[in-house]
């Protein structure tokens, strides 16, 4: 199985769309607190329809707690900061892929503690910020998949 880690989300229709992507690819969805909303909040389930009951979804406290209560191979951050390309990566099953909060991505110390392999960026023409982080992660998810052969996760 792979897993999605989203780190102190903060915009629930991303989330909930992410849920959405979760369930529909077979990707286990990891949410690390602080969240930016309530679970219940409207704008998450109207963007996850009813798929939260299809994917497989957890919270934890902390990035470290995600560590101890889950078994994983790689890490791979993605980030606008880093400088290797996500296609570059080669994803195994029980791979990782963690993205950072909409307004602000993920802490230097997060990145730093990965090592430089293990942070991925997607491609942006020049003087573009940042995609939305639905977009990044459907295009993450999607290369970890189509690399695995769209097998079950």
């Amino acid at each position: 199985m792979l897993h999605i880690v989203l780190y102190q989300p903060e915009i629930p229709p991303n989330t909930g769309n992410i849920i959405r992507l979760a369930a529909n690819t077979g990707f286990a969805l990891h949410l690390i607190e602080p969240l930016g909303f309530e679970l219940e909040d409207k704008r998450l389930r109207r963007a996850g329809l009813d798929y939260d009951e299809w994917a497989e979804m957890r919270c934890h406290a902390s990035l470290d707690e995600f560590k101890k209560a889950i078994e994983f191979n790689n890490i791979y951050a993605f980030s606008t900061r880093a400088t290797r390309r996500f296609t570059d990566a080669r994803f195994a099953p029980g791979d990782v892929l963690l993205f950072g909060p909409e307004t602000r991505g993920l802490p230097d110390q997060v990145l730093k503690s990965l090592g430089s392999d293990h942070c991925l960026r997607i491609p942006l023409v020049n003087h573009s910020r940042s995609l939305n982080l639905s977009n990044s992660v459907a295009i993450a998810v999607y290369e970890a998949w189509r690399q695995l052969g769209f097998e079950d996760t």
